[in-house]
């Protein structure tokens, strides 16, 4: 393992990490030099699984064990050893999950590429909340959703909160971003899929109803925190569906929503 000891926040080798601060990283969606930021040991090792190319590493003293396992597969990568206090100083927030790594960012897949084989794909217009968009990660993941689709204003689900919040999934789950409507529309309908919108309609169908009609492939289309899906994502749709309510409740929140519905719509749930 490579390891160098470094003390000065001012450090020019730890550039990926004080010119990528959380702030920072909030505004943009492709950083400068094609990079983002992994933390936690969980995070990194699938990081690492998904093929993704380390930079560099950054732990204080007490994580180096984790650092000689996850790098042995990479034993010229740079291991930078910080204090706690260079540690937040770089950041701008308490490192308490043990490790930082910087990560080229990998060239993002086609839709074409990203939906082959798929048959449900989870698709999020202009979700803004980096935590909302790594909790439907995490509800593709695990309740068998193939793939999820971005617009282009959706928040990065690079961005460490995102990843945090997915437990890593957002590299286990393929994913890419998606050109405006109407042209998304003629991607998805090309590739077999039809487009289902999830908002309140007076043509709207329950999820069971929905289901049993036997789409081979779906495009689950989510909207927005508030406003929803747009009216032209609606537009776009071949059928709006909605979950069914009870105690005068008209919505959920989105990953919530998305996660009823991935469940509710998923080809490994039995019919």
């Amino acid at each position: 393992m490579r390891i160098e000891r470094v003390d000065d926040a001012g450090d020019a080798r730890l550039g990926d990490y004080r010119d990528l601060t959380d702030i920072a990283l909030r505004r943009v969606r492709e950083p400068e030099g094609g990079l983002y930021i992994a933390e936690s040991a969980k995070v990194i090792d699938r990081v690492l699984a998904a093929g993704h190319r380390p930079r560099s590493m950054l732990v204080q003293e007490k994580w180096l064990a984790d650092a000689e396992r996850l790098t042995a597969a990479h034993p010229d990568l740079p291991v930078y050893v910080v204090p706690g206090e260079v540690a937040e100083q770089l950041t701008g927030y308490a490192v308490h999950r043990g490790a930082l790594a910087s990560i080229q960012r990998p060239e993002l897949p086609g839709v074409a590429e990203t939906v082959a084989g798929a048959r449900l794909v989870v698709v999020l217009e202009d979700i803004v909340d980096h935590t909302n968009v790594g909790a439907v990660f995490r509800s593709a993941a695990a309740l068998g959703a193939d793939a999820v689709l971005i617009t282009d204003r959706c928040a990065d689900p690079l961005y460490r909160r995102s990843v945090r919040v997915s437990m890593g999934t957002v590299f286990q789950v393929p994913w890419t971003r998606l050109p405006a409507w109407p042209e998304a529309r003629e991607l998805l309908r090309g590739a077999g899929f039809h487009l289902t919108a999830l908002a309140l309609s007076d043509d709207a169908v329950d999820l069971d109803t929905f289901r049993q009609a036997g789409h081979a492939r779906v495009a689950l289309m989510l909207g927005a925190e508030g406003d929803g899906l747009s009216r032209r994502a609606v537009q776009a749709a071949d059928s709006v569906v909605t979950i069914p309510m009870a105690g005068g409740v008209d919505s959920l929140n989105v990953a919530a929503a998305g996660a009823v519905a991935v469940w509710a719509l998923s080809p490994a749930r039995p019919r």
